[in-house]
């Protein structure tokens, strides 16, 4: 007796998407349709390209939709023809009107990569790291009309190590998500899905998009927190400071004893590597990227800049004393 499945339709647009996307499509359910956002211009080309979940897609000769609005009626009609069971909605880049929710048999359901109510929002992973926290997840929850306020089916936790970036954290969530999704819908194919937990309101952080101007550095700051900042910010918008009146980029850091009194910014080790007094501690430069330039060590751009970084050189400002 074969196993019984649902018919999906997979709403999502970035890699994180793609993750989700790709186990669907590995697992005994049925992906009928897939909506993605409209094609974009990226890079420093501006050319126009297909989303990721767009690129996988069309492997798998999947019909893709990319309407601009989901609120327009045909756009509507369109989605109840198809008799969903689920919709299933990672990272798509817009919220779902509430004319839409009820169309599945089983409504909508949404992979968010924090444990809620902690980071509701565009940016939870980015957000979890910024603000020290030593653990973050994945969320399957039912959707609703609000901001990632709907009840939770299940959460997966992990740990937030030094070593992660946003990058490292957002590739290992968006495995974990997916895991996590296919386990719901087994489960709700068999008939089997525990409830749902209501989210407690009272604990929930909104996790605001990115700008590139929270990425400047401030060295005033503790070492923790600038550090934070730069795992943060890579893979974008970066951090950086400045350095002969040009931004320098700040790709990864590393915090190491610091003794010598020194104002906040300044080198205080400039032989090996470029070490940088905070506010609280310092900071050693593990890679840069200079303005028009490739990212390098922290070794290779100060063999690079032996006549301009020495000790008493001063970031973030664009006249030394």
């Amino acid at each position: 007796m074969s196993s019984p499945f649902l018919r999906v339709v997979f709403a999502g647009t970035p890699d994180f998407a793609a993750s989700t996307l790709q186990a669907l499509i590995k697992s005994r359910h049925e992906v009928i349709a897939v909506y993605t956002r409209p094609d974009r211009p990226a890079g420093r080309g501006r050319k126009v390209l297909p989303s990721s979940v767009k690129h996988l897609a069309a492997r798998y000769r999947i019909e893709t939709r990319q309407p601009e609005d989901l609120r327009i009626p045909e756009v509507r009609q369109q989605l109840c023809a198809l008799c969903p069971d689920v919709m299933v909605v990672v990272a798509y880049g817009q919220m779902l009107p509430s004319n839409i929710l009820p169309i599945p048999k089983h409504g909508c359901l949404n992979v968010h990569a924090s444990l809620l109510p902690r980071w509701r929002g565009a940016a939870p992973i980015q957000r979890a790291i910024l603000a020290g926290d030593r653990e973050t997840g994945v969320t399957i929850m039912q959707m609703d009309e609000g901001l990632d306020t709907g009840d939770v089916l299940s959460a997966v936790g992990t740990s937030i190590d030094d070593e992660d970036n946003s990058q490292i954290l957002h590739d290992r969530l968006a495995i974990m998500g997916a895991t996590a999704l296919v386990k719901v819908l087994d489960d709700m194919a068999e008939g089997c899905l525990p409830a749902a937990v209501p989210q407690n309101n009272g604990d929930a952080c909104y996790a605001a998009k990115l700008t590139k101007s929270e990425a400047g550095i401030d060295w005033s700051l503790p070492a923790v927190e600038i550090m934070r900042a730069v795992k943060g910010f890579n893979p974008w918008p970066v951090a950086y400071t400045e350095l002969d009146a040009q931004p320098l980029r700040i790709w990864d850091v590393s915090r190491v004893d610091c003794v010598v009194p020194a104002e906040a910014g300044t080198v205080v080790l400039a032989s090996h590597s470029i070490t940088v007094a905070t506010g609280s501690g310092c900071l050693e430069l593990l890679e840069v990227q200079p303005a028009g330039g490739r990212r390098m060590s922290g070794e290779a751009f100060l063999n690079s800049r032996k006549e301009i970084i020495r000790p008493g050189y001063t970031l973030g400002q664009s006249r030394q004393k």
